[in-house]
């Protein structure tokens, strides 16, 4: 369906900047097939009005005038849609074209890569160190191997709601949920979604790789406001278990859990194959724990300990 609708816009705003003279909605609905295909004139002047809407929210400048015979036409000038000249230096060239190396999966890695074709026609310098061209020691990469990411980027991106089944860590089964999608946020290599829980009357952030099954689109408008970017980053890293209040003593079997052995307050080695480690104890710490499996055992605090118990059944349980 957003597919649909991106080419649909798309193919609007190409006739809308190919045109000399001002087009018609009667001409406008004769060139673009989606346009052929509505039901009935009520349904295209609903989806050509909310289209025209979304072209000028996206920057595009579309005039309407009135000819003789009084009917309206629209058109959107050149020269009224034309980008002022990009000029870059070397450094910034250097970053964008690191910027792009950055997405290797998902619809993302062959946007990055056109964009960066038509700065580069553009007139955009090419770093001396191309990361088209030369090795690097170090490659950036956002592993992105859920399903659930691009339709959820697409519903981040076009403000629709969306219902998913989604697994908790401590949960044996899926429950549905339904979500009004605010942002993705990457964090310690994996991919959560920020969002207004509408069940719960609450902004939660989901896991991507607990959603299964298929995240399906919702019509209608969100029914809470969308925070601002840095607010739903905070969320995310406090969900996920960043921000720490207190303190837990931990046993990590030797040699193993390196990620928590670069956090941790102190680390007291010991001499029958395990050490003892202080660690920051924040929400969402039992879910990290978990990971390592039979190389942690959790000495305190209690709840903590219970936490990471129950999770632990909740996985042999299947």
């Amino acid at each position: 369906m957003a597919i649909a609708k991106s080419e649909r816009l798309m193919n609007l705003a190409l006739c809308l900047l190919g045109t000399r003279r001002p087009l018609s909605k009667r001409e406008l609905r004769g060139s673009i097939e989606a346009y052929l295909e509505a039901s009935g004139d009520d349904a295209f002047n609903r989806m050509f009005e909310r289209d025209k809407d979304d072209l000028r929210e996206l920057g595009l400048v579309i005039e309407t005038v009135e000819n003789l015979e009084g009917e309206t036409g629209y058109l959107a000038r050149r020269d009224s849609n034309r980008l002022p000249p990009i000029t870059l230096d070397a450094e910034e060239a250097a970053a964008l074209g690191l910027a792009a190396k950055v997405w290797q999966q998902a619809r993302l890695a062959g946007a990055a890569s056109g964009a960066l074709q038509k700065l580069r026609a553009a007139g955009m310098p090419e770093a001396e160190d191309s990361y088209e061209t030369q090795p690097s020691a170090l490659e950036p990469r956002i592993p992105v191997h859920e399903a659930a990411f691009e339709p959820l980027m697409l519903a981040c991106r076009d403000r629709r709601p969306v219902v998913f089944d989604y697994r908790k860590a401590n949960a044996a089964r899926p429950e549905p949920r339904q979500v009004e999608p605010w942002t993705l946020e990457c964090w310690r290599g994996h991919w959560y979604l920020a969002g207004w829980d509408r069940d719960r009357g609450a902004e939660r952030v989901f896991r991507l790789s607990r959603i299964t099954g298929k995240v399906r689109s919702r019509a209608g408008a969100f029914t809470a406001t969308v925070p601002d970017v840095v607010t739903v980053r905070e969320t995310v890293e406090s969900w996920a278990g960043e921000t720490a209040t207190r303190s837990a003593r931990i046993r990590l079997r030797t040699g193993c859990g390196y990620p928590l052995r670069a956090r941790a307050q102190s680390v007291h080695e010991g001499t029958d194959g395990w050490d003892e480690l202080e660690i920051p104890y924040g929400h969402g710490l039992d879910a990290w724990l978990v990971e390592f499996g039979p190389d942690v055992v959790v000495l305190e605090p209690a709840d903590l300990r219970a936490d990471v118990v129950d999770r632990l059944r909740a996985v042999a349980k299947g």
